[in-house]
């Protein structure tokens, strides 16, 4: 994880402000690097470009420093990502190194031709990222986001169109910030900017692929459309279960093995954590994770929980104090997901980190949450961001030994940097309400086009949004049902082999809703999980109900609290 921050211009660009740099060095507070180029031109302004990097040290054993730059060419490359493969090879050593190794290959002088061999080097990557780079012999700016849209970059221009902006986050809520959209590569080619650029500073957008394929997602695969046969069955001996855990643990490899240890760490050898509801989703994960991570280490799981009660917490007499937050759904969910985990896999070290988080502390950071977060403004946008916020922060009650709640439970930080998330598990298997929906109403038909509708607008969903959250803490967040290899083979899958809501008297009693997902947690040994109902973290903790009641968000749902203009 890094955050990265360029500035382009004909003009004079002014150091970047306190603010955002201590905001970028909160999402790297393993080194902060900066540098500057100049491209000459002949008869028109220079252009000047400044860049600031800050990384937090996750791949190889030792930190890398950004921005990376060649001497020879004067190219430089700010990095922001994890490149699990290249060109389907898994990658050793530090992933930004290697990337920028193949950039500075690449020996074409041919404009054209250059420009589409650094496109094709971008192509080759799996994994989340977000990236700016300047390819000095070419003068081009390239800018992307990864085909899922999982790390962040927004982008700013000027009122007279005279300076560019990337970064990964904004000091304030300026109107004219947008997130860059996760749809292809973004190039600018910088020799023909005139001295008054307007129009000139526009991007030109280029594919995941070198050629438009029609039904191709995110420039992944393509969603089987195919409608089941009347014989067609989904059960724990069905191949798409079996292929499923598979491929997860795969994914968990990449995402799990390998984690530097955080520093300071001098006791327990904790390097991943888990957000955890004990949901489905996130449980299947940690269950698999338990198989990955080596013995000796533990695994944090992180559930939040919020006191949602209007004015003060009650005192004991009207309520025992931690019932407000042990009565929370997500908090007895986690509870019972930990008992089931420490059950199935006793030889783990497990520790449930119990975050209770007043409405006092909540408003208190609301102004850093509605800042990280913009520029997405919505009551949910803040129920979720204010959750994800707190959880990934990793401070709590600490239960190693016991599931049930101890009032004398040690207060703990988790030191892991690296963090797990369920997310996509419900677009890919359908698990939202909206796809039982879809099929009570135009039955298979009506459920494939609703499940097809949501892939394909994972990367306009608010990934950026959460990396921006979480990453304020300098811990990186990883989601393994979103790697892309699992990605294209789930999508590929036929729908009844996922989800079939056409059998509801299954005869393990798993409702149909990520029906595989279900299956492969009972037969892992979690069969109460199996069988938990989906609920929406801002539900589950209790944070909506927060928001709704604070007086933070106006009749529009837009937010009109703290930390706003």
């Amino acid at each position: 994880m890094c955050g990265i921050h360029m500035a382009v211009s004909a003009m004079r660009i002014p150091e970047i402000a306190d603010g955002l740099k201590k905001s970028l060095c909160c999402r790297g507070p393993d080194f902060l690097g900066y540098t500057t180029r100049t491209i000459l031109r002949s008869g028109l302004p220079d252009i000047s470009i400044h860049c600031t990097s800050t990384v937090l040290a996750l791949r190889g054993d030792y930190i890398t420093r950004q921005p990376l730059e060649d001497a020879d060419s004067g190219s430089l490359l700010c990095w922001n990502g994890e490149a699990w493969k290249f060109d389907d090879q898994p990658v050793e050593g530090n992933d930004g190194e290697g990337l920028f190794a193949r950039l500075v290959a690449i020996k074409e002088v041919r404009l054209d031709a250059r420009r589409d061999s650094v496109l094709d080097v971008f192509r080759l990557v799996k994994g989340p990222f977000a990236l700016v780079y300047f390819d000095a012999m070419g003068k081009c700016l390239y800018y992307a986001r990864d085909r899922l849209g999982r790390r962040s970059l927004l982008v700013h221009t000027d009122g007279q169109g005279e300076t560019l902006v990337l970064a990964s986050v904004t000091e304030a809520a300026e109107p004219d910030w947008k997130e860059v959209p996760a749809d292809g590569i973004y190039t600018i080619d910088l020799d023909e900017i005139p001295e008054v650029s307007g129009p000139a500073l526009s991007a030109s957008r280029h594919n995941w692929t070198p050629s438009e394929e029609a039904d191709l997602i995110s420039g992944i695969g393509r969603f089987n459309m195919d409608l089941p046969h009347a014989d067609d069955t989904l059960d724990s001996s069905s191949s798409s279960v079996a292929a499923l855990h598979a491929q997860l643990r795969e994914s968990l490899k990449l995402r799990a093995l390998n984690v530097p240890r955080p520093p300071g760490s001098h006791t327990d050898d904790i390097r991943v954590a888990i957000l955890f509801s004990g949901g489905l989703d996130c449980t299947v994960l940690a269950r698999l994770a338990s198989e990955v991570v080596p013995a000796d280490q533990g695994i944090d799981l992180i559930n939040v929980a919020f006191d949602s009660h209007r004015g003060q917490t009650p005192t004991n007499n009207e309520v025992v104090a931690h019932d407000v937050y042990e009565q929370c759904p997500d908090r007895r969910t986690g509870r019972r997901a930990f008992a089931e985990l420490k059950r199935v896999c006793p030889a783990r070290n497990w520790r449930f980190i119990a975050a209770n988080i007043t409405k006092e502390e909540a408003l208190a950071h609301m102004g850093r949450v509605v800042s990280l977060m913009f520029p997405y403004n919505t009551e949910m946008d803040l129920s979720i961001a204010l959750a994800l916020y707190f959880a990934s922060r990793g401070i709590g009650y600490g239960y190693t030994t016991q599931a049930e709640f101890d009032s004398t439970a040690p207060n703990v930080t988790s030191p892991a940097r690296v963090l797990l998330s369920g997310l996509g598990a419900d677009e890919l298997f359908g698990g939202y309400s909206r796809h039982a929906t879809a099929f009570k109403l135009k039955g298979y038909p009506g459920l494939v086009d609703e499940l097809k509708l949501d892939v394909s607008r994972i990367t306009e969903r608010n990934l950026g949004r959460d990396d921006r959250i979480i990453s304020s803490w300098g811990k990186e967040v990883r989601f393994p049902y979103l790697d892309e290899d699992l990605f294209r083979s789930v999508i590929a899958t036929p729908v009844a082999k996922k989800c079939d809501f056409g059998n509801t008297s299954h005869t393990s009693g798993i409702e149909p809703a990520k029906r595989v997902l279900r299956l492969l947690a009972d037969g892992l040994g979690l069969p109460s999980i199996a069988r938990e109902k989906k609920r929406a973290i801002q539900f589950g903790s209790r944070t909506a109900k927060l928001v709704r009641t604070g007086g933070i968000v106006n009749r529009t749902g837009r937010i009109s609290g703290p930390g706003t203009n």
